[in-house]
């Protein structure tokens, strides 16, 4: 049986039906690193954060809407530069400070735990203002994060050029 991701010369062939060369065997292990590592740091700058802020019961939420909030401008700020000016790093540094520390950083499962706790704590009404809330400053960080980082690294000429026809 032959191993379908290498051809006759031995050199990695893209898998049916991937578009891109990342799914190639031994390619993944710097960036599966290279996410466990900014995770790490991503999550532990979080804990922090709530260990420097701590809120329980029915108090509303603040260290972890900011969280969200600014890891989602990191976010659209941090791949709008390696886009547009470091597409060669960006599967790596993407990986890293993207998917890792972002993503450790942010967290989804703990917004939606202060939900529950709020609603089980007879709060409902903070728990529908901070799951609104958090969303539309996810959105607005996503948002001002990729204007902020054009405004400082300029538009691609690729885009640019595009725009002028």
């Amino acid at each position: 049986m032959t191993n379908p991701y290498f051809g006759t010369a031995d050199r990695p062939v893209r898998p049916p039906g991937h578009a891109h060369s990342e799914h190639a065997p031994g390619r993944q292990y710097p960036v599966v690193l290279a996410v466990a590592v900014g995770g790490a740091f991503g999550a532990a700058a979080r804990y922090g954060i709530e260990r420097l802020w701590p809120t329980s019961g029915t108090e509303f939420p603040w260290p972890i809407l900011l969280v969200n909030a600014t890891g989602c401008l990191a976010m659209g700020a941090l791949l709008t530069v390696l886009a547009d000016r470091f597409p060669a790093a960006k599967r790596l540094v993407g990986a890293l400070l993207g998917t890792g520390f972002l993503g450790g950083f942010t967290t989804f499962s703990h917004y939606t735990d202060n939900i529950r706790v709020l609603v089980r704590g007879d709060a409902p009404g903070t728990a529908v203002v901070y799951l609104l809330v958090t969303v539309l400053a996810a959105l607005a960080g996503v948002t001002l994060g990729v204007f902020a980082a054009r405004a400082v690294v300029g538009v691609p000429a690729h885009q640019e050029a595009a725009g002028a026809h």
